[in-house]
């Protein structure tokens, strides 16, 4: 891999207050397509590698045990299937590959692998698929459970989730269709065999009824940062999702992800990390911190709430006033949801023996769900700066899935018009679309 790769996280372009802030679309309103294809078109303009769709089927209930904070301010609801938009956006684009989000935890791999290998026909080949361990109490409830799935339970289903997916997609040979016109013979029996799989978790016959897609199987992504997360995503990750915070964190999370490669017998030098790095990039960097300003505004304690609580599974409302970060963790993990996210990053950063108050704790909330803990805000040579100096102290293999919390699209458009072209003068970005495919693309 060659200079740094590039995606824009479009899981949260209406959420969070993005869609009234100064900047945000006037006669457009989610989910309409002609929003999304006007993104994709001026990403691809910019050089962007990915668009990419996190994804959640419940409306945040964790925070007092109600979805009312969540349905009042915005907050990470509401979330369409996105495959359709995936399929609009790709017509109005040539190069630009998308990212899909899928639970192996909830979801049925014949299903899934059938609709990716339809989605990488319709976008000719430029498709990803980012694999879940679901570890919300409000999707697990859409899906007939009356409670989260153990931790590492989690990961042995995706990993024989991924293993039935990948089979599916190889039991139909890529030569296997001849379409001879003169015989009408399709295609030849031979190359076309089920999986006949009996697991723990599934039983699937197969083939998958399908023509093989252009990249066969989508490029995968996982963004698992436990201790069971990166072994499991180590068997088959081609891209990882990584998350802010500390040069040290990012550094001990590439680390374990290049000994549990290793130790599947793959290469490290060949998986990317793509860090999850939020943007506010101005003309100048006090155009930036004006900017920034107008997301700060917004948050409540019932928003700031809600949204800690649905990513950690855990109700937050709950915590005393004073407690021991350990102690927490362990109440987490006792109700199988997210030890990560926010408290992984106290735990990280003070110690699990680390006492804190309610308030303190809830201080470094308001920072976390803002994502302000980790926002590059600033000029674009000063943000670019701080890029390629994160970039090389990180193992310069990958590269950034930036978002923004500023109004849609205000936000992603400076992004794409004035930090991309800062980069790319540098010649601090990877090539611009050598291959056919995103693979390929992701790979140059």
């Amino acid at each position: 891999m060659s200079g740094i790769h590039t995606a824009l996280d479009l899981s949260f372009t209406h959420t969070e207050g993005r869609w009234a802030r100064p900047g945000s679309w006037v006669g457009y309103d989610f989910p309409d397509v002609r929003m999304f294809q006007e993104i994709a078109v001026t990403a691809e303009r910019a050089g962007i590698d990915m668009l990419f769709f996190g994804d959640g089927s419940g409306i945040p209930d964790t925070w007092r045990g109600s979805i009312a904070p969540a349905v009042e301010w915005g907050i990470q609801w509401p979330r369409q299937d996105m495959s359709p938009i995936v399929a609009a956006m790709s017509t109005v684009t040539e190069h630009i590959g998308f990212g899909l989000t899928y639970s192996s935890t909830f979801m049925h791999p014949f299903t899934t692998a059938r609709l990716l290998n339809s989605l990488d026909h319709v976008t000719s080949g430029r498709l990803a698929f980012n694999v879940v361990a679901s570890s919300r109490g409000a999707d697990a409830a859409n899906y007939g459970f009356d409670g989260l799935m153990p931790h590492a339970e989690r990961y042995e289903r995706m990993a024989e989730f991924v293993d039935v997916c990948k089979a599916l997609w190889h039991s139909v040979a890529p030569d296997a269709i001849v379409r001879d016109r003169t015989t009408g013979r399709f295609a030849d029996p031979s190359k076309v065999h089920p999986i006949d799989h009996r697991g723990q978790y599934f039983t699937v016959k197969g083939p998958l009824s399908a023509v093989p897609s252009p990249q066969i199987e989508p490029v995968l992504v996982q963004a698992g940062g436990s201790p069971a997360g990166i072994r499991t995503s180590a068997r088959f990750v081609e891209l990882a999702f990584g998350f802010g915070g500390s040069v040290a964190g990012q550094q001990r999370y590439r680390a374990a992800l290049d000994d549990a490669l290793a130790e599947s017998g793959r290469d490290p030098m060949s998986v990317g990390i793509l860090w999850a790095t939020q943007v506010i990039v101005g003309r100048t960097a006090a155009e930036a911190r004006e900017r920034q300003r107008e997301v700060l505004s917004f948050w409540s304690e019932e928003a700031v709430g809600a949204h800690l609580s649905h990513n950690a599974g855990f109700d937050f409302s709950t915590l005393p006033p004073r407690f021991r970060l350990g102690d927490v963790v362990d109440k987490i993990r006792d109700a199988h949801a997210s030890p990560g996210g926010l408290v992984g990053m106290l735990v990280d950063q003070y110690g699990a023996d680390h006492s804190m108050t309610r308030a303190e704790f809830f201080e470094h909330g308001w920072h976390h769900a803002t994502g302000m803990d980790h926002t590059l805000v600033g000029s674009p040579a000063e943000v670019a700066d701080a890029l390629e100096e994160n970039f090389a102290a990180t193992g310069a293999r990958g590269g950034y899935m930036f978002s923004s919390p500023l109004a849609t699209p205000s936000g992603l458009m400076d992004i794409t018009e004035l930090l991309l072209p800062e980069l790319r003068s540098r010649g601090a970005l990877a090539p611009r679309y050598p291959g056919r495919t995103l693979r390929e693309n992701l790979r140059a």
